[in-house]
């Protein structure tokens, strides 16, 4: 008896197909997750704050955002800011070395939040605040963030008796 010729695939051809498919669509994911995984490491390295560079060092150091840096308000004039250019903050009711924006305060004021205390430059300091953060500052003067600046502006200086921090 002959065979006849059939349309399709075997079982053994099948699972054949599928398990290539398979390896394929492993190799692709792996290469594409590997390149991810890679470029989330070197953009959460490239966010670390770390102190302004004042010598000439290696490119890749200089890289890093500064902890503070100055930026010039027409309104405010010059002022002090994040390493991503966000403005901070002094709040008149601080003492040296102790916040005393808590509870409620801190909705539009959030503390502006150590990511480091390695190398600080000159003038910036850390506290631990009374909930266990640690909270960067300038001249001992706690620093803080307000809620209401978007895109660089300065909103806040005057308001709820806080004050554009000032190099």
């Amino acid at each position: 008896m002959k065979k006849s010729n059939q349309k399709g695939f075997s079982a053994i051809e099948a699972v054949l197909i599928v398990v290539i498919i398979a390896i394929v669509g492993f190799v692709v994911w792996y290469v594409f997750h590997t390149k991810s995984s890679t470029d989330n490491t070197y953009s959460n390295a490239s966010n670390t704050q770390t102190a302004p560079q004042t010598s000439n060092k290696s490119s890749a150091s200089t890289a890093a955002k500064p902890v503070v840096q100055t930026k010039t308000d027409s309104k405010v004039g010059q002022y002090l800011a994040d390493g991503s250019g966000k403005p901070l903050y002094t709040y008149n009711q601080d003492t040296d070395n102790t916040s005393n924006c808590t509870g409620s305060c801190l909705s539009n004021w959030p503390a502006y939040k150590a990511t480091s205390t390695a190398s600080l430059p000159a003038n910036v300091g850390t506290i631990t605040r009374s909930d266990g953060t640690v909270q960067y500052t300038y001249n001992k003067k706690p620093l803080y963030y307000f809620t209401g600046d978007s895109g660089g502006q300065v909103t806040g200086n005057g308001l709820e008796g806080f004050s554009v921090a000032t190099p």
